[in-house]
C-alpha cells in the first residue's frame, strides 16, 4: 500500500466513495451490538428513532469522506495508513446504522452523496494543509460526533435498548479515534474552523433527519 501512486489512491478513493453512498454495500467486521432485552416501539417512536439513525448514518458517511480525502493527500505514509485504518474501523458504524434503519423499515438519507463529497473535499484540503492539521480535523470531528451521540442517547425512547447499544459502542469508538489523533500530534484547529464545521454538522443533522 505504501508504494501506491497518486492515481492508484484516486481510483481507490472513488471505489470507496461508491461503496459508502450506495445502500447495502458496506459489511461490518464486528457483530451488531445488541442488548439483552428488546421491546417493540410504537409507530411514533420508531419514526423518531429512524430519523436519529439516519442522521448518525449520514455522519458516518461524512466521516468516510473526511478520512478518505485526508488519506488521498496526506504527506506522510504512516498518517495516510492511519486515516485509511480509521475509515475501515468506522465502516462498522456505517453498516450498523444501516442495519438498524432496515429493521425500522426506513431508509438512508438521499443527501448522502452530497455529505460525502463535501467531507471528502474538506479532508483533501486538510491533508494538503499538513498532517498535524489533518489529525486536528479528525480530533475535532470525533469531538463533535461524540456530542451528537450523547444527545441522541438522551433522545432515545427508554425501551429502545437495541439502538442504545449501537450508539454506545459507536461513542466508545469515536472517543478512541479522537485520542489516537491527539496522541499522534493533532494540531488544535482555529475557532473559526471549528465553528464552520459545527454549522455544516447542524445543517446535515436537520436535513438528514427528514430526507
Amino acid at each position: 500500500m505504501l508504494n501506491q501512486t497518486f492515481a492508484d489512491r484516486l481510483i481507490g478513493a472513488f471505489d470507496q466513495a461508491l461503496r459508502t453512498v450506495i445502500p447495502n454495500t458496506t459489511q461490518a467486521e464486528r457483530p451488531l451490538p445488541t442488548a439483552q432485552t428488546e421491546s417493540a416501539l410504537n409507530v411514533s417512536d420508531a419514526r423518531h428513532v429512524a430519523g436519529l439513525m439516519r442522521v448518525n448514518h449520514s455522519g458516518e458517511v461524512a466521516a468516510q469522506g473526511l478520512y478518505n480525502g485526508q488519506a488521498l493527500t496526506a504527506k506522510l505514509p504512516h498518517v495516510r495508513e492511519a486515516m485509511q485504518q480509521a475509515a475501515r474501523e468506522e465502516q462498522d458504524h456505517l453498516a450498523w446504522c444501516e442495519t438498524r434503519l432496515n429493521e425500522l423499515d426506513s431508509h438512508t438519507s438521499l443527501l448522502n452523496p452530497l455529505w460525502y463529497a463535501m467531507s471528502f473535499g474538506m479532508g483533501a484540503v486538510a491533508g494538503l494543509a499538513g498532517d498535524k492539521y489533518s489529525l486536528g480535523f479528525v480530533a475535532e470531528t470525533e469531538r463533535q460526533v461524540g456530542i451528537h451521540l450523547d444527545e441522541h442517547l438522551q433522545a432515545l425512547p427508554d425501551n429502545d435498548a437495541r439502538t442504545r447499544a449501537i450508539l454506545q459502542q459507536m461513542h466508545k469508538d469515536e472517543l478512541h479515534h479522537r485520542e489516537q489523533a491527539i496522541t499522534a500530534g493533532a494540531q488544535e484547529l482555529p475557532e473559526s474552523v471549528k465553528a464552520a464545521m459545527g454549522v455544516i454538522s447542524k445543517v446535515m443533522t436537520k436535513s438528514s433527519y427528514f430526507v
